[in-house]
């Protein structure tokens, strides 16, 4: 029997995983599955054809040491998906400033790499926003984010001063559409279209995570979405076991939230015929690379 790995983390307890809808799946086309933490130590990899990285939600707190262990898999025999090239690269939200050169609309956003006091009121002005957003340009499930107005800015300007001196970070104005409709996430499986989801906040929140009390429910997308979608993965131009793209309604359209590369929730739960699609694609994958 083949073998295979969903990587993630020491105690997973306090968020919604839905990764265990692979296992069936897996098992029926000869997969052996095992869950291990990217923290595990003296793991052989090399005792699997196939590590998939799934829910490392942590990662954030000890980035080197994450990149170093998706090194070793990456030298072993087994396959990494998705490829580590992808991940090094979307690990940084600076990949977004990257998409933008190439045409892809996102959020209006200001990149950072120090912060002072007296900085702090114009990310305002030169947003043109009454609400801004803050967060590390190596963030995961809205970890050291900060929605603010001005009078609330200064109020904290103690702690944004603490957290963000000498550290990329990324200024947003406030997406109202994340409140008023949601924030849409659309899956792809080796490139092709899964599933749709759109995940709105509950009241008085911003943040999209179920893990914060949001609704989420599977949608269909119209086309505009969908070709917006698809716009950012042929820009990124990478063959991919999964994507998630999440997408916010403007006044012209849709702009790009996030493409999720590295560890994504995929809301396998929300779609019953998504595991399967996904075991499908691992299985394509691996056929094409002779494994």
């Amino acid at each position: 029997m083949k073998k295979c790995v969903m990587l993630s983390m020491d105690d997973c307890s306090d968020y919604e995983v839905s990764d265990h809808l692979l296992v069936e799946p897996l098992n029926q086309l000869g997969w052996h599955c095992d869950t291990i933490s990217w923290r595990a130590p003296n793991v052989n990899w090399n005792d699997y054809q196939l590590i998939m990285v799934r829910s490392p939600w942590d990662y954030q707190l000890d980035c080197d040491a994450f990149v170093k262990v998706l090194q070793e898999i990456d030298e072993s025999s087994a396959h990494l998906d998705n490829p580590l090239k992808i991940i090094k690269w979307n690990i940084n939200k600076l990949y977004l400033r990257e998409l933008e050169a190439k045409g892809i609309e996102i959020v209006p956003t200001l990149w950072c790499d120090d912060i002072s006091k007296n900085e702090i009121p114009a990310y305002f002005n030169k947003l043109s926003t009454n609400e801004i957003v803050i967060k590390p340009c190596i963030s995961a499930g809205a970890f050291d984010t900060f929605r603010l107005s001005l009078p609330k800015a200064l109020e904290q300007q103690s702690e944004l001063l603490n957290k963000f001196q000498q550290r990329e970070f990324m200024v947003q104005p406030f997406m109202s559409g994340i409140i008023e409709e949601g924030e849409f996430s659309l899956f792809y499986f080796d490139d092709q279209f899964s599933h749709a989801i759109l995940k709105t906040p509950q009241n008085d929140d911003y943040r999209v995570q179920e893990e914060f009390g949001s609704s989420i429910i599977k949608i269909d997308p119209e086309q505009a979405l969908k070709q917006c979608a698809e716009k950012v993965l042929k820009v990124i131009d990478t063959s991919l076991l999964y994507a998630r793209v999440d997408f916010v309604r403007t006044s012209t359209g849709f702009a790009l939230m996030e493409a999720e590369l590295i560890e994504p929730s995929l809301y396998f739960n929300l779609d019953d015929e998504s595991p399967q699609r996904f075991v499908n694609a691992v299985e394509r994958r691996m056929r094409r690379l002779g494994l």
